[in-house]
C-alpha cells in the first residue's frame, strides 16, 4: 500500500486543496496520514476524515514585521523541523504534498531530510514566504494561476489552474434553504464570508447596515469563531461561526457572495457563478496576495472589489445593490472562462512523482 503525506494549515484556506485530493487518494487505496499543528483550523477538519491519521507539531510563524514572538518562534520551528523528520522517518510516505501556511515549513524541510520528494502548491497569484521558503526543497510546486510558476527562480513551477473540490459541484439549493431555516419566500440571499477566521470589520459593517439590507435581500453570515451576535433578531438574517459540510448547499442556495479574496474560495465562486463583492485583507493585515487576486479577478469582470479603507455602512450598501443590478454581466464574464480538470492533473502529477 502507497502512503501520502499531507500538509498545511493556519486557515482553511491551506487545507481546501488537500481536503479535494483526499478521497481521491482514498478511493485508490492509499494510505494517508496528515501534519499539522496542535491548534490550528487544519486539527479540527482532518480529524473529521476517517482513515487520515492526524499528528500534531510545533510550529512558528515566520513575520515580516517587528514582533517579540520572533524571538522564540525561530526555535519552535526548529523544534518542528526535528519533529517532522523523525515522523517522516517512521511513516516512510512515498510523496509529501504541502499545501502551505507556517506549519508546512518544517514539514518539507523534514521531508527534504529524508529525501523524500515533495510537491508544494500554491493557491495565490505571488507566492506566500512559507512556499518561498519550502520551494527550495521541493520537487515540484504547482500553481493556480499561470504567472505565478515564473516567481520560482529554481524552474520548477507547474501551473495546473484552480482545484475545485469535488462536494461544491454537488450542492443543491433546497438543501441549502433548509440547512439556514428560511423560508421560501422569494427573496435574493447573499452569502458573507471573512474567512475562517472571521473578519473584524466586515462583521461590524454588515451589521450595521442589516436593517437596509434586509429590505432588499436575505444574509447568511459566517462571521468566525466566537463572532455570534446574540442580541440580533431579524428574520433575513441567520448567522453561523462556520460552516463546513453544509457549504456547497449554501452556495448553491445563495444569489451573491461577500468575501474575502483567497483563491481557493474565490475561484470556487467563479466555478459556480455566483457574482461577488470582495473585500481583501489590506497591506497592513497581509502581504498583499489578496489585493492581487482582487485586481485579477475585477480585471477579468468577474467581480466587484470594495477596499476595506472604504469599507462602511454606505459604500457596502451601493456595492451590493450595484452588484446586484449587474448580475447578469458578471454572470456572462464568468460563463467565458475555461475550466480544466485541475484537480486530475495534480492527482496524476503526485503519483508520478511518487514513482
Amino acid at each position: 500500500m502507497k502512503k501520502i503525506l499531507f500538509t498545511g494549515g493556519g486557515s482553511a484556506g491551506h487545507v481546501t486543496v488537500n481536503l479535494a485530493l483526499i478521497p481521491k487518494f482514498m478511493d485508490a487505496g492509499w494510505s494517508m496520514d496528515y501534519i499539522g499543528s496542535i491548534n490550528g483550523i487544519e486539527r479540527q477538519l482532518i480529524t473529521a476524515i476517517p482513515n487520515v491519521k492526524y499528528h500534531s507539531i510545533s510550529t512558528g510563524k515566520l513575520r515580516r514585521y517587528v514582533d517579540l514572538k520572533n524571538v522564540k518562534d525561530p526555535f519552535h520551528v526548529v523544534k518542528g523541523v526535528v519533529q517532522a523528520y523523525q515522523l517522516i522517518k517512521k511513516l516512510k510516505p512515498a510523496v509529501v504534498f504541502s499545501k502551505g501556511g507556517f506549519v508546512s515549513v518544517p514539514v518539507v524541510i523534514g521531508a527534504w531530510l529524508n529525501k523524500v520528494p515533495v510537491i508544494v502548491h500554491e493557491s495565490d497569484l505571488t507566492p506566500g514566504l512559507a512556499n518561498r521558503i519550502t520551494s527550495r526543497f521541493s520537487t515540484v510546486i504547482c500553481t493556480t494561476f499561470p504567472e505565478t510558476a515564473a516567481a520560482f527562480k529554481n524552474n520548477n513551477g507547474h501551473h495546473v489552474g484552480p482545484v475545485i473540490r469535488e462536494e461544491m459541484k454537488q450542492g443543491k439549493a433546497e438543501r441549502g434553504r433548509e440547512f439556514v431555516g428560511f423560508s421560501k419566500m422569494t427573496k435574493p440571499t447573499i452569502l458573507v464570508m471573512g474567512g475562517s477566521l472571521g473578519a473584524r470589520k466586515i462583521n461590524e459593517v454588515l451589521r450595521e447596515s442589516l436593517n437596509e439590507l434586509t429590505k432588499q435581500f436575505r444574509i447568511i453570515h459566517l462571521c468566525g469563531k466566537g463572532n455570534l451576535d446574540s442580541s440580533i433578531s431579524n428574520p433575513d438574517y441567520k448567522q453561523f461561526e462556520y460552516i463546513d459540510q453544509g457549504l456547497p448547499d449554501i452556495l448553491a442556495y445563495c444569489d451573491f457572495v461577500i468575501s474575502r479574496a483567497g483563491s481557493n474560495s474565490i475561484f470556487e465562486f467563479l466555478f459556480l457563478k455566483k457574482p461577488m463583492l470582495l473585500i481583501p485583507l489590506t497591506k497592513q493585515q497581509s502581504r498583499g496576495d489578496q489585493l492581487l487576486n482582487a485586481a485579477s479577478f475585477e480585471r477579468e469582470g468577474y467581480c466587484k472589489v470594495l477596499h476595506e479603507e472604504l469599507l462602511d455602512s454606505k459604500s457596502l450598501i451601493t456595492s451590493v445593490r450595484e452588484l446586484a443590478e449587474e448580475k447578469e454581466v458578471y454572470i456572462k464574464n464568468m460563463n467565458g472562462f475555461k475550466h480544466h480538470d485541475a484537480l486530475g492533473l495534480l492527482y496524476n502529477l503526485i503519483i508520478e512523482t511518487a514513482k
